[in-house]
């Protein structure tokens, strides 16, 4: 070896940094909370340090994420939810079945989840996934004073749902894709998430109706709402245009 070359990497400075740069570091993950009579889903030993976060994507702006703290988790049980998103109307667009493992991917605080978790008994699962702990807190909470046992609550990460591989039937996200920071890597775990034949129902403010009365970067237009999810390895299911604010489209795996 050249004499200069490893004087040069031999100093314990250039050392130190080739191994901060070699060495990739690595996170533990969350530790994964269940429901009483939930069945729980395995965390990872480890997980890559979690990548930075993007500002856009595919030409647009992603909003800042609802937080518990900020009124969000008071607003998601607001009493005019009804009335503004009819949710009684999307439930059976679901086409839920006992037996079947759902997830609701950015639950906040369970208020899709509870409604969902009678429609899959016997048998059933209802996974709740949030990055917030405060959130599941309040669904671990609203569960037991319900009376629901079919509900597991994981703690995700912004760039992983901590989903197992082909574990579910149906993905549910309303109003919250357009908040994801890491599209892609979110999409990639949604899509290995999936059962062969299970697929994605997105629930998006409408971005094309201005009578819609929420920030232009919390809606969502159908054609970028295509460009995103088929740029990604989805291609789309079947549609339903009958919520009073909300597009709801179901994706599969391409």
């Amino acid at each position: 070896m050249n004499s200069s070359f490893h004087s040069f990497f031999c100093r314990p400075v250039w050392t130190a940094l080739i191994l901060l740069w070699v060495v990739p570091a690595v996170v533990q993950s969350q530790e994964v909370r269940v429901v009483p009579g939930g069945t729980a889903v395995p965390p990872s030993v480890a997980r890559p340090l979690i990548p930075p976060a993007m500002t856009e994507y595919m030409g647009r702006t992603i909003a800042p994420a609802m937080s518990y703290h900020g009124g969000g988790a008071g607003w998601l049980l607001r009493k005019l939810r009804e009335e503004e998103e009819k949710p009684s109307v999307l439930l059976p667009e679901l086409r839920l079945k006992p037996g079947q493992t759902v997830c609701d991917l950015g639950c906040g605080n369970g208020y899709h989840v509870l409604m969902m978790a009678p429609l899959v008994t016997p048998g059933g699962t209802v996974i709740g996934v949030d990055i917030q702990q405060e959130m599941l807190d309040d669904l671990e909470k609203r569960a037991g004073i319900s009376g629901v046992e079919n509900v597991q609550t994981v703690r995700g990460e912004v760039h992983d749902p901590k989903l197992e591989p082909d574990s579910c039937d149906l993905i549910l996200l309303v109003d919250v894709y357009h908040e994801f920071s890491h599209p892609v890597p979110m999409l990639a775990a949604m899509r290995t998430a999936l059962k062969p034949d299970g697929v994605v129902a997105l629930v998006e403010f409408r971005g094309e109706d201005p009578e819609v009365p929420i920030k232009t970067e919390h809606k969502m237009t159908k054609a970028q709402i295509k460009k995103e999810w088929e740029a990604n390895g989805f291609s789309l299911d079947r549609e339903f245009d009958g919520l009073p604010w909300q597009h709801l489209m179901f994706w599969k795996r391409k």
